[in-house]
This record gives C-alpha cells, structure tokens and sequence, in this order.
C-alpha cells in the first residue's frame, strides 16, 4: 500500500494501539471487506462542449490520464479490489478507457473493476439520482456480500487513502460517513455544506444552500462533502430499499438520503487532510473540475515548480491506459526558430518545431509548428496547431486541426463570435465550433 507514513500520523495508530505494521495489516482486512461503486454516468453540462461527445470522467487530464483514474487509482493503492463504474450518458469511451487500462487486476484473487452500464434492471426508469444509481444495482452488492461499501465520484481529482477513512468510520461506530473538505464561503453553494459537533458528528446537512453556513470560528469557509460515503452494507440496504419506496425523494445522497438520516442514524464526517496522501503545503488537493475554468485552473496547477498535486509520487501512483509513444520532441535552435518549452508540461509523441510553449500543457502527440506560440493554454491529445498559431489561455479539445495564422486568446469579444469564452476569460476551442468533423476521419476514435 505504499508509504503509509506519508499519510497516517503516529496519533491515528495510536489512537488503536496498534504496531504501525498491525495497524497497516488492519487497514488491508478492512479494505478487503469493502467494495467500492464510482457514479460515473454524470452529463457535466457545466464542460460545454468538452462533453458533447463523452461522459465528465473519460475527459483527459494531466495529458495522459483521464479523470476517472484518480478514484480508481485510489481504491487499487488503498488495497480495494473490488469495484463497479455505473456508467449512464455516452459512455463508450469510458467504458473502452476502463476495458483496457484497468484489466490487470487478478480475478482468481477476487479482485475486478467491473464496467455497469444503466440497464433499467428494475423497472423503465434509467438513474434518476445517485442513490438510485446504487439501488438499481444492489443485486450486484447483495452478491459480493461486503460489510462495507464505499461510494465515490467519479469525476473528481484527488489522490486519497480511504482505508484512513475505513477506519475512522469503524472507531465513531458511524453508519455513515462522508468525507469533507473545507471551502471558502463564496464556493460552498455548490456543494453539500454540513453542520459538526466537536466530535465531527454530522448534525445538519444541505445540499447546495443558497446561503452556505460557515464553520464555527472560520466565517470565511465552509464544510463541503466531496461526494464520497461509506455506509455499513446492510444500513444501505435499509436506507435505499427506503428512499426508493419514498414518491416524493429525488433519489440523490445529497438531497434527500443523508438529511433524512441525521434524525435516526450516526453520520459521521471525516476530515480529507487525515487521508490525503502526499499533501504539499498545508491544503490537502481536492478539485471538482466541473467548469471550463476549473478545468484550466487545475491544470495551470500542473505547470507550478511544485505543484500541489503530485504526479511524480511513486509510493501512490495514478494508474491509466499507458500508449506506446515515442518521445516529446523539440527541434531547431536558431535564432527565431527554436523549439522549446518553458514551466510546461509536454507528453509522449509531441514535437515541437520551432515554435515556443510557455506555461501549458501538451496531451500525447500534439504537433506545433514553426513560429507558434502558446502561452497558458491546455492541449488535449492528437491536437495539430500549424505555422504562425497564437493561443492565449485556450483549451483545445482533441483532434482539433488548428490551421496556420491561427489565433485566439488575445480578444475575448472576437472569440466569443466563434468559441465558447469563460466568464474568467478562457477560450474553449473544440472540432465541432471549429466546423471539422472528425468523427469521419478515421482517428475519430481519439476524439472521446
């Protein structure tokens, strides 16, 4: 599992009075009796045309990842084996993503990450809110037999112990546990903002308040859930068979399952910070990136001499589908043509020809000829960008064939005629808003 030290204090193993290798070995019997489900079938209409063609947690990120390897990556590194994607809106490419970089797992060990498309296993309903995703699916729960069952989103970024939080959900006797992390007061309305008691005993929770209450003492944050829960499993079981029952219940976590259970269960919030692996500086990494401009924010993150999350960590790595690419290339050096590549991130298979890239990112086998420049701008894999191309805090999507004299970034009021522009000023540039079809040329597969 890694170096634990890295993520477990001396305080929380002895807060069991165990060895550090007992304590490890009990965090792997607990992860052994866990069984994890991701809700990966989110629309993420708030992407804009980044998901008009795939589902939020197959959207690349980091130039060689896709969004859903973080919780999945979690899981395997926290020694949980056992793991269903329910899938629901365009989810091919997903589901190709999971079928073939993540089948290393054992079978004769028990270990899987099963794809579950929505079936309407129950009825002609397809999901009709998180809780009812898992319900649909309770068979499959019922089948593997786990004490514990671990719901995660998954379409956030994140790197995250949840044997730490297996724990901790065992010692408060909690029958609910949420993970939390702070926010400031001016976000917090986006999320599900709850109320604690000095035990971090869950005493009120709403989803998305237009008035977020702030924590006791910090006017200026606020208690966020990250979307994450572990439940006893025969407590789910009770609750779900519940809420399904219920005609006036949305079926969602948020809304409706845990405000309803304050009154009658234990629910217990556990801090992110006592979890988070590797945290660089005093803010444990967490990002919803659920916007265009969180999406570029988080990748600007990447491009920082030490970024906040960290991708080089050998003790925690973030597993995906690994391509068999050549080498980022840089060539010429003469003066007003020379390749080059300044605070940025640049993957396999790229070249850049004599043009210059500043602070950006580069997905695998992007191409940017000579005279171009690109300044704190992400580019998604397979992208072409000609002779004489400027782009200025841009997002290109994949596939994108950006033509010589290209330019965009510089005036926001000119790229909002042709592109989707921010409300903080970032230009996203896609095939189809640039009138390529690509889904008839034959690398159109790339394009989810």
């Amino acid at each position: 599992m890694g170096n634990m030290s890295a993520v477990r204090s001396d305080a929380r193993v002895a807060s069991y009075r165990l060895p550090a290798a007992s304590y490890t070995s009990f965090l792997g019997a607990l992860s052994r009796k866990t069984y994890a489900m991701v809700l990966a079938g989110g629309r993420g209409t708030r992407l804009m045309n980044l998901t008009h063609w795939r589902a939020k947690p197959a959207l690349p990120f980091a130039g060689t990842l896709r969004i859903i390897d973080f919780p999945l990556s979690n899981c395997i590194n926290s020694g949980i084996r056992r793991v269903s994607v329910l899938t629901q809106y365009k989810a091919q490419s997903l589901i190709a993503h999971i079928e073939r970089g993540w089948g290393f797992l054992e079978s004769s060990l028990n270990e899987f990450i099963d794809v579950v498309p929505a079936q309407q296993r129950i009825g002609d309903d397809w999901y009709r809110g998180t809780a009812d995703a898992v319900y649909q699916n309770l068979d499959i729960l019922r089948d593997a037999d786990p004490e514990y069952v671990l719901v995660l989103a998954g379409d956030h970024v994140y790197k995250m112990d949840y044997g730490v939080m297996l724990a901790e959900h065992i010692e408060s006797c909690a029958d609910i546990t949420i993970a939390c992390i702070e926010v400031p007061i001016e976000l917090a309305s986006a999320y599900g903002v709850m109320d604690v008691d000095a035990m971090d005993r869950v005493i009120a929770f709403h989803e998305k308040p237009s008035r977020p209450k702030s924590i006791a003492g910090q006017p200026q944050r606020a208690l966020a859930s990250m979307g994450i829960y572990i439940f006893k499993a025969s407590f789910l079981y009770d609750v779900l068979g519940r809420d399904a029952a219920d005609a006036n219940s949305s079926h969602d976590f948020g809304h409706d399952v845990i405000p309803q259970m304050l009154e009658r269960a234990r629910v217990h919030a556990h801090r992110y910070a006592r979890s988070c692996v590797n945290m660089v500086g005093a803010t444990p990494y967490w990002r919803d990136v659920g916007t265009v401009d969180a999406y570029w924010e988080a990748h600007m993150d990447l491009v920082e001499v030490q970024p906040q999350l960290n991708l080089y960590d050998d003790d925690w790595p973030v597993l995906s589908l690994q391509r068999q690419l050549a080498p980022a290339k840089f060539v010429f050096d003469d003066s007003g043509r020379r390749g080059m590549a300044t605070d940025s991130v640049v993957c396999s298979g790229c070249i850049v020809s004599g043009a210059t890239v500043r602070r950006s990112l580069l997905g695998f086998k992007v191409r940017v000829e000579e005279d171009s420049l690109i300044e704190e701008s992400v580019i998604l894999p397979n992208v072409r960008i000609g002779r004489g191309v400027t782009l200025r805090r841009c997002v290109v999507d994949k596939n994108c064939r950006l033509p010589d004299g290209f330019s965009a970034g510089m005036n926001a009021a000119h790229d909002a005629t042709r592109f989707h522009v921010t409300q903080h000023g970032i230009t996203l540039i896609t095939p189809d808003l640039l009138g390529q079809d690509c889904h008839s040329r034959s690398d159109a597969a790339a394009l989810q």
